[in-house]
Formats: C-alpha cells, sequence, structure tokens
C-alpha cells in the first residue's frame, strides 16, 4: 500500500556529501526498516475512518471530521517523509547519516574513530529482522551515536567491520603480520 507513495518521495543527496576527490565511494546505503511505516500507515487507515464519518456522520460536524482528517494525513505524509529521508550510509572512509525533511542534518564518523558497535535485537527485532546500532568513539556526544531500525543489522555490522579491516586500522594488514601473529 505503501510502496508507491514511497516511491515518488524525494530522495537525499548522498552523492553530494561523497569526497570524489579523495576516492570516497559508497560501501552500503542503509534505510530503515519497513517496520518505520506502520505508524504512518495507521494514520491513513485513520484518514480514511474519519472521511468516512464525514460522509456519513453527523452533517453538522462534516467539517471537522474532514479537517481532522486532513490534519491527520499531512501529519503521516511527514512521518513517512522523515523516515523515507534518514539514511545511513556506509562508504570506505565513513559513516555517516543524512536525516532530515525540511532542512537536512549531516552527521558524520570517520572509521578511524569508530572504537565500538553494539548491535541490539529486540525479540521483534529478530523475528521480523531489523536491529538497533549504538557506536562508541572517542568523543561520545556525537550525532551518529544511536541508529534504529536498521534491516539485517548483522549483515551491516560485518559490512562496517570489513571496511574497518580493509582500511587496515584493526588486525595484520599483511601476510608477514600474520604469520607473526600466529607464532609462525
Amino acid at each position: 500500500m505503501l510502496g508507491p507513495i514511497l516511491r515518488r518521495l524525494p530522495e537525499q543527496d548522498v552523492d553530494g556529501h561523497l569526497l570524489h576527490a579523495e576516492g570516497e565511494h559508497v560501501v552500503d546505503l542503509v534505510r530503515k526498516h519497513p517496520i518505520v511505516y506502520l505508524r504512518p500507515g495507521a494514520e491513513l487507515v485513520g484518514v480514511a475512518g474519519l472521511c468516512a464519518l464525514a460522509l456519513f456522520g453527523p452533517i453538522q460536524l462534516g467539517w471537522l471530521f474532514l479537517l481532522a482528517g486532513a490534519a491527520l494525513g499531512l501529519h503521516a505524509l511527514y512521518l513517512m517523509l522523515r523516515e523515507h529521508r534518514d539514511l545511513f550510509v556506509i562508504t570506505n572512509m565513513r559513516v555517516f547519516r543524512a536525516s532530515g525533511v525540511f532542512s537536512v542534518r549531516i552527521a558524520t564518523m570517520p572509521i578511524t574513530r569508530i572504537l565500538d558497535i553494539t548491535v541490539e535485537k529486540p525479540l521483534i527485532g529478530r523475528i521480523l529482522g531489523y536491529g538497533h546500532f549504538v557506536f562508541e568513539s572517542a568523543a561520545q556526544a556525537q550525532g551518529l551515536r544511536d541508529i534504529r531500525f536498521i534491516a539485517d543489522p548483522d549483515e551491516r555490522d560485518l559490512t562496517i567491520q570489513r571496511v574497518v579491516q580493509r582500511s587496515g586500522l584493526r588486525g595484520p594488514r599483511s601476510a608477514a603480520d600474520r604469520h607473526m601473529m600466529e607464532g609462525r
């Protein structure tokens, strides 16, 4: 039901935030799990109910039901836009989050600053396939600490770990280093 509407919503300009001259490219662009559209969908059902009340309810209150339906519909549209435009991007150099409907907020963390990632999967998230990320870095007060409702969080965690490993920040970087680490 929401699919055709979501395809028409405006996208974030991820490409405009990349450092092309430095060789940065997108490794994974992560949208939120479809569960986040449950509330806007319920509100749209409420809009249909209010419109039905306006048509078949007391005629004196029809304008009030239409007004409430319009307000609820606008709120549902805003919620869909907010969730649709909230992106988590993993590049070969950093992770960043682009969010916002009327104004855009970009929160960035270089791969070198990621100390720890906690993946939280509540029971319903395990069943439906979503989870939450909690990033720990040297600077604790950043805009990229909590990323909620990430689809397939285990795969996204592995992607980030691969990017960190390939950047040479953790673990042995060469075959000689690996042999030395193994005690050979």
